[in-house]
Formats: structure tokens, C-alpha cells, sequence
């Protein structure tokens, strides 16, 4: 593929977008994985363009470090073209997907095990809103951060899968690699320590 760092994939969606037909984009992911194994480049494009942000943010809430983030993004679809064929279709591919970027993102962290981790990045302000709008709405985002940001590790975690990515009590396990009984006990937790912290900074759970 001749692919060895995020900067050469930089351009992978405008090129997906200009070589590939909207048709494309209707192909199921497992189809996509199907022709990367095969060592189809344009697949891969279209995978990655498809993925690299839900991937991003995802491991940004992990290793807290944007630069950190986006080499691990890199680690993520270089080991997506390399193992490809491995994927089974026994999970959605971004189940698959978040596997792996979760391991990548840990064996990050432990090899970084004294660096400070940066904070989140701020929201960027809509062009559309108005200032007051947008202030108010990054005063939200600020308070519901720090909330999250004062759950365990494993529970963030656990918040951050269900409600950000839309994942299934089944994936979450399959993910964090801990039985479905595990997940629903940490989510019950997770979510009445975030109801406390949401209401004593003044926010409900519409928050979320």
C-alpha cells in the first residue's frame, strides 16, 4: 500500500470522494474490508475516509493528546490494511474497528507512561450560531467534560462507547474485552456517578 504514516492518508477523503462514485458509499463495510484484503488501495481510501473520525475521537478520549491520537489513528488502518483478512464479519466492522483502536491506544499510553496528558480540545464554534449561542454552548460542553472527566477510566469508558458510539451492550464487552454482565454493572454506576455530577453542575442528562 506503501502507507506508513497519517499524513499519507491525509488526502484519503477527498479522494474517495473524487474517485469513487456515491454509489460507493452505499457498500457495506464488510464489502470494503472484503477488497482491502485483496489489496484494493481505493477500498482502503474509502474505508478510512468513512472511519478516521469516529476512530479519532474515540481514541482522543482515551490518550487525552491530539498528536498522540492521530499516530495512533495511523496504527489503527495500517494494521486494518495489513490484517484485513482476518475480519471475519462476526462483529460490525466498526466494532472491529474500535478493538483494535482501543489496544492501540493502551499500548500508547504505557509506553508514554509519564507524559501529561493534554485536555480535550475546546469545541469549535459553529459559523452559523450566534456568539451568545456559541458561548453557551461551549460552557456546556466545558461542564459536561470536566463531569466526565471526574468518572473512573472504565466507567468514561463505558459512557464514552454506549452514548458517543452508539454501541451495544454486546460490542462494549467485545471491545473492552469484559463479559456483558460486567458492562451492564459498570454502566449503572457510570451512569448514576454522571447523573450526580451533572446535577451539581447545574446540567441534566439532555447533556449527554
Amino acid at each position: 500500500m506503501g502507507i506508513t504514516a497519517a499524513a499519507s492518508l491525509g488526502d484519503a477523503g477527498a479522494m474517495a470522494g473524487i474517485v469513487a462514485p456515491s454509489s460507493t458509499k452505499s457498500r457495506s463495510d464488510e464489502a470494503l474490508i472484503a477488497r482491502v484484503a485483496a489489496g484494493d488501495k481505493l477500498a482502503m481510501h474509502a474505508l478510512f475516509a468513512r472511519h478516521r473520525l469516529r476512530v479519532f475521537h474515540f481514541v482522543l478520549r482515551l490518550v487525552r493528546d491530539r498528536a498522540l491520537a492521530e499516530d495512533v489513528v495511523s496504527e489503527v488502518f495500517l494494521d486494518v490494511w495489513r490484517q484485513a483478512g482476518r475480519f471475519e464479519g462476526r462483529c460490525k466492522a466498526e466494532t472491529w474497528l474500535l478493538t483494535i483502536a482501543r489496544f492501540k491506544a493502551i499500548s500508547a499510553m504505557r509506553r508514554r507512561p509519564h507524559e501529561t496528558l493534554a485536555e480535550d480540545a475546546a469545541d469549535i464554534a459553529d459559523p452559523g450560531e450566534a456568539p451568545d449561542a456559541s458561548i453557551e454552548r461551549k460552557d456546556r460542553g466545558d461542564a459536561l467534560r470536566q463531569c466526565l472527566a471526574r468518572l473512573s477510566p472504565a466507567h468514561r469508558e463505558i459512557i464514552d462507547l454506549v452514548y458517543y458510539h452508539e454501541r451495544s451492550i454486546d460490542e462494549v464487552a467485545q471491545i473492552v474485552g469484559i463479559p456483558a454482565s460486567t458492562v451492564k454493572t459498570r454502566m449503572f454506576h457510570a451512569r448514576k456517578h454522571l447523573a450526580d455530577q451533572l446535577s451539581a453542575a447545574g446540567l441534566d442528562r439532555a447533556s449527554l
